[in-house]
């Protein structure tokens, strides 16, 4: 899957809205870009996709996941009201040990 960010009309924008992301919540810019994240919470599995809403329980209605960082201690994936225009992006512990899926090409 080549790197994308919803709703950027082009590559270069993509970096722009990635860039701006990444910022706002304080995370690293790496060369690897994470596409997919899926982990075990209260036995019931989870999937975060760049691209794709959230389960209902993250109560961000039809938003787009649009970045998933790596933090080092933690994962934080962001929507538009969770870390995007607004708020915290959602939080996971790699201490978990969550499936991560990259994308293939920048």
């Amino acid at each position: 899957m080549k790197f994308f960010v919803p709703a950027a009309k082009d590559d270069d924008k993509a970096e722009q809205v990635y860039s701006a992301l990444a910022n706002s919540v304080k995370a690293p810019i790496t060369e690897q870009r994470i596409w997919q994240l899926q982990w075990r919470h209260n036995d019931i599995d989870i999937e975060a996709e760049v691209g794709k809403p959230l389960p209902s329980s993250f109560q961000t209605g039809k938003e787009l996941v649009l970045a998933i960082f790596d933090c080092e201690k933690l994962y934080k994936i962001c929507t538009l009201s969770r870390g995007g225009v607004k708020g915290e992006p959602i939080m996971v512990e790699q201490n978990i040990n969550p499936a991560v899926t990259y994308f293939s090409e920048q």
